[in-house]
């Protein structure tokens, strides 16, 4: 009988991504996935610690996975291993212990516990912080989908006063082109026609290796990876994850502009529209500067998306500095606001800062912003009604007790077409007709 292996991932597309490749390399060895909530030999969860809230939710999904099988082998992997490896030491509930930079040796450290040779040596965590090497994982077996996440770099030296992850992921590594390059023309090979770039900082992608100053990319990495993945055959759109504002400049702007397969979906990351609240954050850049970026795009992108991260409540937020902020979002136009309430991280600079703000007062400002930013993407979805969009369908979905094909035009918002065709995985033009629900668009296919 085969062995199973469950897998389970908290926190952010790059660990979504390393889950998936974790999921191959345990199936290439023999091993028979099955869902989380099942009994299986083998559990893996790949934690998270940007948050307290989610360090609480990593040792909870540990404890559960050892409830379903108390002989089961328990593997907890990644950032909040990294973060706690002592406290994960002496977790009951826990038998193997791999942080960052070690995941691609999972299955063999697994087999080697299940051996019984070495019970006692159950910590594989490194100290991250002197990693210089980019740790080589790839999706080995696809799942039915249209779009892939390829993850390009990991680690971030950029340090933000609020941020955790510069100290658990280690320092900018970046993954070589051509592994990019053979994992995309394999999964486009197998089908899949979109490919959005993550990682832990992609602006500083190449950054570790190319010709870079704190003024720019004078060599441009980013822009010519695009470049190169766009001719990979069977690659009909390339969309990027999180951006700093420091990597637009108009040689990279022009330069990707001229890609027909990119998607003109910004996620340019703001955290706050106050000057002083990002000079608080070491954001390294103004709100002048932020908006400058963004007429950058504008002049080489029709209505472009962006889409962006805010965090209220920073400590020493003061209402006025609340107010630059709603203003800013206003005025650049945002498709899409992540609003988060600023939470105190154990280990950066920010949790020793005076004047943190009450709980009350972060989640009125939250809500706030969250109500201004609905508004902001119902005014951005409107300006599709009418015109002409390509959509790559991917799945099918019940509304009202309609069923709809839903898929994403190249601006990632999102539509809705009545047909009894299976048009999963296809790029169909449609023509924008109403809203159907706040998030989706009605479309009709082209006579």
């Amino acid at each position: 009988m085969k062995k199973t292996a469950a897998f389970l991932t908290l926190g952010c597309k790059v660990n979504s991504y390393e889950t998936e490749a974790i999921r191959g390399m345990f199936e290439a060895a023999g091993y028979e996935t099955v869902d989380f909530k099942e009994v299986a030999d083998v559990y893996v969860v790949n934690t998270c610690t940007v948050t307290n809230i989610a360090d609480r939710k990593s040792r909870q999904m540990l404890h559960q996975a050892r409830k379903r099988n108390s002989d089961a082998v328990i593997v907890a992997v990644g950032c909040y291993v990294q973060a706690k490896e002592e406290e994960l030491l002496h977790d009951s509930s826990v038998d193997l212990v791999i942080g960052n930079n070690r995941k691609s040796e999972i299955v063999n450290l697994v087999e080697h516990y299940l051996s019984e040779k070495d019970k006692d040596n159950n910590k594989i965590v490194v100290d991250i912080g002197k990693e210089k090497d980019y740790e080589e994982l790839s999706i080995i077996s696809g799942m039915e989908r249209t779009r892939a996440f390829i993850k390009i770099q990991d680690g971030c030296n950029r340090f933000c006063s609020y941020c955790i992850i510069p100290y658990v992921r280690g320092r900018v590594r970046s993954r070589n082109e051509e592994d990019i390059i053979k994992e995309i023309r394999k999964l486009a090979d197998s089908g899949y026609k979109e490919f959005v770039l993550t990682g832990i900082h992609i602006s500083s992608y190449g950054s570790d290796r190319l010709n870079y100053t704190e003024d720019g990319y004078k060599e441009m990495p980013l822009a010519k990876l695009i470049k190169a993945i766009s001719g990979i055959p069977g690659v009909e759109r390339i969309r990027l994850g999180s951006l700093e504002p420091g990597i637009i400049t108009e040689a990279f702007v022009k330069g990707i502009a001229g890609i027909r397969q990119f998607c003109p979906h910004f996620h340019l990351s703001l955290q706050s529209g106050s000057n002083t609240v990002l000079m608080r954050m070491n954001r390294k850049y103004t709100c002048e500067e932020y908006e400058n970026k963004v007429e950058l795009i504008r002049k080489y992108f029709e209505i472009p998306a962006f889409t962006t991260d805010v965090i209220v409540g920073f400590p020493g937020e003061t209402d006025e500095e609340f107010r630059e902020t709603l203003d800013f979002v206003q005025r650049i136009g945002f498709s899409h606001i992540h609003v988060f309430k600023y939470s105190k991280r154990e280990g950066t600079k920010a949790a020793k800062m005076p004047n943190q703000i009450p709980e009350e007062i972060k989640h009125q400002r939250s809500n706030e912003l969250i109500s201004v930013a609905k508004k902001m993407s119902m005014d951005y979805k409107a300006l599709f009604l009418g015109r002409i969009e390509k959509i790559l369908f991917e799945e099918e979905a019940e509304i009202d007790g309609n069923i709809y094909q839903i898929g994403h035009n190249e601006r990632y918002q999102k539509f809705a077409l009545s047909s009894g065709e299976n048009l999963i995985n296809r790029i169909i033009p449609v023509k924008a007709e109403k809203m159907l629900t706040d998030d989706i668009l009605y479309c009709t296919m082209l006579q």
